[in-house]
């Protein structure tokens, strides 16, 4: 606030705070973090963000002893900021945890998005934000879109109007995405994930001037929020090269390598933020050979993250190795510890491939039970299920007759953009699940592995077409209609871009047929700007309908 330069920041023991520290460094403030009860009777200003579930969270404040001097401190007026979760526990309760009482400041109970809003839960997008109150403090006047990523929302006053509901977004129905009261703030989306848009809004707060607790808090006009932002995203698949140094490598059908070399297109983290200043809503990192390694012995690797989290204001994912495993000593290592390290160091999600296909075969063995040790449950439980996204490696398997086949099958060839027809002039196919990379079948299609994963509390899939991989063709779209057809999770499309119109079509929704993917990754094309990611974001913007979200700022040159 006005004069502070520490801020306190509540970390108790979940999400990547890591990346709203770093929010708080760049805009040049200390960081002192809770580590007993009085630091919170103690502090000028505290910044609380909260991930995961709100029953466990209020539970592990309980524990630490800090549930008690927090509610004092929110009840003497003093300057709080709270993000995602740390926005839901001021509210009295939570659908998601019955019987759970939350900090009480303001009224009302959180709830998850309706199921008969037919929309992909969690919500994961760059939504608007428009605010309800005549002085909209510390928003600016007409922000624009910011990054979400919850399934549990707060519902908008039954009058349309309450004076601590600071601004709405909308995602199928209008929900509060903001709230004010007195010298608490709290925001349901991650402004220290919404570039310089969010870095400009903790700025704001973090510099003080607002309203003071007296003072009026009047209607604004009737708010309009921007809609939803279908997500593109830059993928970075990192290896090491001849020399043992990280690259960002990229090949045709998963091979990266030419004239016996590791193709390299660059530094992981210069590339990243070349990504980000261009606009990316997402950046994601693939470790290509974690699964031989032991991760949490990969120090470049997390440091690539460490530097990246420190420059990249947008989302960061994290894929490869994520299994438990046993070290040369012997020690045992959890799935949930090695997702430990990649939050620690920067990430914001974490992608789990083949070791989802060994816990969704577990889960079918069981008769569909859920046993609580699962990588994929252990992580979700801790971090919440949008942190957990599980990337999906499949290819065809054609067939003349689908009534012939056990598994989930779809119509090919009926279009010059659909799949094309088999070998032998097959009309169907369906998707069998790969692993280690896409080298070795699984006994899983896509429809079982989605609905399993769904059912152990993943958040989102990444659906990589091995048949397209590098072909530039285009998407797989039968198997994206497929997969939205069986979950309710978001989909990301990946694998085959080559143009914009490719993103578009990915992101189409054909409701009759399923629906178009959630987001749209690519990697190649972008690395060699064969297609640059800014031309994507403009052919759609001003050639499609699909909303998306344009860069703020311009990629900075040596000249600028």
């Amino acid at each position: 606030m006005a004069g502070a330069q520490e801020v306190t920041l509540l970390d108790y023991g979940a999400g990547n705070v890591q990346s709203v520290f770093n929010a708080i460094q760049t805009l040049g403030y200390k960081i002192k973090y809770v580590k007993e009860p009085s630091d919170i009777t103690n502090a000028k200003c505290i910044i609380f963000p909260g991930v995961g579930a709100f029953g466990s969270c209020v539970a592990a404040l309980q524990r630490h002893g800090y549930l008690e001097p927090l509610r004092q401190y929110l009840k003497e007026d003093r300057p709080y900021f709270g993000i995602c979760l740390g926005m839901q526990t001021l509210f009295e309760a939570s659908e998601e945890s019955p019987g759970v009482q939350g900090l009480g400041l303001l009224p009302g109970t959180v709830s998850r998005f309706p199921t008969s809003l037919g929309l992909a839960v969690p919500h994961i997008a760059w939504s608007g934000v428009a605010p309800m109150l005549a002085d909209p403090w510390p928003l600016s006047s007409s922000p624009p879109r910011c990054y979400y990523v919850h399934s549990f929302r707060v519902p908008m006053p039954k009058s349309g109007f309450a004076p601590w509901a600071l601004a709405c977004s909308e995602y199928g129905e209008r929900f509060v995405c903001a709230v004010r009261k007195g010298k608490c703030v709290a925001t349901q989306f991650h402004p220290e994930k919404s570039g310089t848009v969010g870095l400009d809004l903790l700025r704001r707060w973090l510099e003080g001037g607002g309203p003071s607790g007296d003072a009026a808090e009047v209607p604004a006009p009737s708010p309009s929020p921007q809609p939803p932002a279908r997500r593109i995203i830059a993928c970075l698949d990192v290896r090491s090269n001849e020399a043992g140094d990280l690259v960002v490598t990229k090949g045709d059908c998963y091979d990266v390598k030419e004239g016996g070399k590791v193709r390299n297109h660059g530094k992981p983290v210069e590339l990243a933020e070349r990504y980000y200043q261009d606009g990316a809503d997402e950046v994601s990192f693939l470790n290509i050979t974690a699964f031989r390694d032991l991760v949490l012995a990969d120090q470049p690797m997390l440091e690539v993250l460490r530097n990246s989290a420190k420059r990249v204001f947008v989302p960061l994912t994290v894929g490869g190795g994520i299994r438990s495993y046993v070290d040369a000593s012997g020690k045992k290592y959890s799935a949930l510890e090695v997702a430990d390290a990649y939050f620690r160091a920067g990430a914001d999600k974490v992608s789990i491939g083949s070791d989802a296909v060994e816990v969704a075969r577990a889960y079918y063995a069981s008769g569909k039970k859920l046993t609580g040790e699962t990588s994929i449950e252990l992580i979700s439980t801790k971090y919440g299920r949008q942190a957990v996204v599980v990337s999906i490696d499949p290819r065809r398997v054609y067939v003349t007759d689908p009534a012939t086949s056990s598994h989930s099958c779809v119509k090919v060839g009926v279009s010059a953009q659909s799949t094309p027809l088999g070998p032998n002039g097959e009309s169907y196919c369906w998707y069998c699940c790969t692993v280690k990379g896409g080298r070795e079948d699984s006994d899983l299609d896509v429809v079982q592995l989605a609905e399993a994963v769904e059912a152990l509390g993943a958040g989102e899939l990444l659906l990589n077409c091995i048949d397209r991989d590098g072909q530039g063709n285009g998407y797989e779209l039968e198997l994206i209609r497929q997969v939205k057809s069986a979950c309710s999770l978001p989909v990301i499309a990946s694998s085959g871009a080559g143009c914009p119109q490719h993103f578009a079509d990915a992101l189409t929704a054909k409701e009759k047929e399923g629906g178009g993917a959630d987001a749209a990754l690519a990697a190649g094309i972008f690395h060699r700007e064969e297609v640059p990611l800014q031309t994507v974001k403009a052919f759609l913007d001003e050639k499609t309908e699909i909303p998306v979200r344009l860069a703020s700022k311009k990629r900075k040159t040596p000249d600028s």
